[in-house]
């Protein structure tokens, strides 16, 4: 049966990494978008264009800013564009991940593509999908570095043209190193590397002395990155990470203490932990559709691999040494640790499966060696070891289908947020912020919705005061003055500033499984909310939707930033009558009701009956204002918001006896 398939070698090679970078990130491209700060990149880039990068990374990352120059001048502002590049980007990261080991070990080339295929599919990071931003800031950084770990190998390992390829090597050093934190403690994994190269040469201490010589060009361009950094935190203009290493109040047995648990949390999360995820997340979902995608594409890639492996023409049988697995296995546990010093200077966790597994793009190299590395050692027999190949590149592969699922469902849940919002609110007066006490969506926060949604009130924005800002002031402690009318406050939005003022506020809330709802004092309260939050109390008397102009047409949505029209929904219907309500339009409210009814949609939360109970009782309609209300007395958030709304409105009309009842309400 395998001469079916053809024999495979390292010109083949490229094309299969290719394959399997479509089969893991690529299957859900069309349906997936910006995300966290993909939204103010994008934003930035398209109404005040790329030089602007230049103002904003200033006082963040300046060597950053070229990078982002470049890649926003070549590629347009869509979600499309940008998650098609992230395949080329990771084709060209596992394409040089291959080229830099082979020129560090060219006498082992089964461990290398193993080592190669692990960095492809590595499920430790799940953010490749958020493109825009990783991309640019970390990378093609990493791709520089890469290169230049594989121009020092093969500086060493050629007749000609050593000082040149070293020379070319520091600078791509510099170019990995500079633009980014995330690197700074990885140069000494060049210094293994090196006495690898010679302890290949000569088995003694010599070996060693020789890597350190050739390791001092390196040492001196990592030592001015160093002295560069020192400089930048300490002249006041940085203003990104807070470092805690060097103000901690720890005793220093206290830090050394913190220091060797976030090395052993390193090691065990981003090297063993995350190459099991796969069969964990399953278990939990296995019924879903996207679970048994993720297994099947797993049980593909397990195929193709093997196959591939298994008709691959290497120019030797595998080799019993071990030699090769220790130094990997060194390598990766050494690169795991030094990896896990910026994040954890920095006072950030190392979590899976979540936002902060970004952190593990500095450590994609020490892991992917560690894998192969463990692999080469437990396993001498060839078919053995091609089956252990194959089974951790599937796992690899279908945890990162289960990811790409993950950000579709966010991706959708985005879109839906901003079709409702136009609904909603057809226009917004210029300087309004838009308050929530927290923002309820994964992998977005209010500064990513403030790009959205100025795209969305200001398309022809051009630069000035930012006109509108999204703030969750739970997550933004001391940024809103007071919660009161009258405080004007700034929002720094770089390059740009919002300047506002609290009595120019609309509370909005997007509970999950639910619909966009601004909150309304004048309907509202903490028992209708639906949501326990002292904060939400505080924020609820600031909301005034008279800043809302009802009268406007809904803005037209970019369908090449936003995603194409989708479906009516409940909500379409829900945030329209809302919108009616807030003009006391009862007859509308019905309407929709009715249309919706007719439509077969149902609320997707029991407070979203309230707009429409309302109505009915202004139109004294109060049959079915009991059939709505019996429908909201099947929660006790329901009979809550319910009473909440019978006392206030017993205030204007006369509430039948009979309705108090229904709900145990007292009048």
């Amino acid at each position: 049966m395998m001469k079916l398939f053809p024999r495979f070698s390292e010109r083949s090679t490229p094309w299969f990494f290719g394959l399997l970078t479509v089969l893991a990130y690529g299957l859900l491209v069309f349906q997936t978008g910006f995300y966290w700060d993909d939204w103010p990149f994008a934003w930035s880039a398209h109404f005040l264009g790329p030089t602007s990068f230049f103002d904003s990374f200033v006082r963040v990352r300046p060597f950053l800013a070229p990078i982002f120059w470049l890649t926003t001048t070549l590629l347009p502002e869509t979600p499309l564009a940008w998650q098609i590049f992230a395949l080329v980007i990771r084709f060209l990261l596992t394409l040089t991940a291959w080229w830099a080991f082979r020129q560090i070990w060219p006498a082992h080339p089964r461990q290398t593509l193993l080592a190669a295929l692990a960095f492809l599919v590595y499920p430790g990071y799940s953010q490749h999908w958020v493109a825009f931003t990783h991309i640019n800031q970390e990378l093609i950084p990493l791709l520089f570095y890469l290169l230049s770990f594989g121009m020092t190998g093969l500086a060493l390992r050629s007749a000609s043209g050593g000082n040149r390829r070293t020379i070319l090597s520091l600078l791509l050093l510099a170019m990995g190193v500079f633009p980014t934190e995330y690197f700074i403690t990885l140069e000494p994994l060049r210094f293994f590397f090196l006495a690898s190269i010679f302890y290949e040469r000569e088995e003694s201490a010599r070996a060693l002395w020789r890597a350190v010589r050739a390791w001092l060009p390196y040492l001196a361009v990592w030592g001015l990155n160093a002295l560069w950094l020192l400089f930048y935190y300490r002249s006041g203009i940085y203003a990104n990470y807070d470092v805690t290493l060097g103000e901690t109040t720890l005793s220093p047995a206290g830090v050394v203490t913190g220091w060797l648990a976030a090395s052993g949390e390193a090691v065990w999360e981003a090297g063993f932990y995350a190459w099991g995820l796969l069969p964990l997340l399953a278990a939990r979902s296995f019924t879903a559709p996207s679970t048994w995608l993720a297994v099947g594409v797993a049980g593909v890639s397990f195929g193709l691999v093997w196959v591939f492996l298994r008709r691959f023409s290497w120019p030797e049988p595998l080799a019993v040494r071990s030699t090769w697995a220790l130094q990997a296995i060194i390598i990766g546990l050494i690169g795991l640790v030094l990896g896990r010093i910026p994040s954890w200077a920095a006072g950030l966790p190392l979590t899976l499966q979540s936002s902060f597994d970004r952190f593990t793009v500095s450590m994609f190299p020490a892991a992917a060696l560690l894998t192969a590395g463990m692999l080469s050692l437990l396993f001498r027999r060839e078919t053995l070891w091609r089956v252990a190949a194959a089974c951790v590149v599937a796992l690899g592969t279908g945890q990162q289908v289960y990811n790409a699922n993950i950000f579709r469902r966010d991706w959708e849940r985005q879109q839906s947020f901003y079709r409702q919002l136009v609904e909603r609110i057809p226009a917004l007066s210029p300087g309004t912020v838009l308050l929530t006490d927290e923002v309820e969506m994964d992998y977005e926060t209010d500064y990513a919705l403030t790009a959205a949604v100025n795209w969305i009130y200001a398309p022809e924005f051009r630069g000035g005061n930012l006109p509108y800002l999204v703030l969750g002031v739970g997550e933004r402690s001391g940024r809103l003055p007071a919660f009161e009318p009258g405080h004007a406050f700034t929002f720094p939005y770089r390059p740009v500033r919002f300047e506002g003022n609290t009595a120019q506020a609309v509370v909005f809330l997007f509970p999950p499984g639910g619909c966009l709802r601004i909150l309304d004092p004048a309907f509202d309260s903490e028992a209708t909310s639906g949501k326990e939050s002292a904060l939400l109390s505080q924020l609820l008397p600031l909301s005034n939707p008279a800043h809302i102009q009802t009268d406007r047409p809904a803005p037209a949505l970019p369908a090449s930033v936003f995603g194409p029209e989708k479906p009516t929904t409940w909500c379409s219907y829900y945030v329209r009558a809302e919108r009616a309500r807030q003009y006391r339009d009862w007859a509308q409210v019905t309407r929709l009701w009715q249309e919706s009814a007719a439509a077969g949609f149902t609320p997707s939360n029991v407070l979203e009956l309230l707009p429409f109970v309302e109505a009915y009782a202004h139109a004294g309609a109060w049959q079915e204002v009991e059939m709505l209300s019996a429908r909201a007395l099947e929660s006790p958030v329901g009979r809550k918001a319910l009473c909440a709304l019978w006392r206030r409105l017993n205030v204007e009309l006369t509430v039948p006896a009979s309705i108090l009842q229904q709900a145990n309400c007292s009048p």
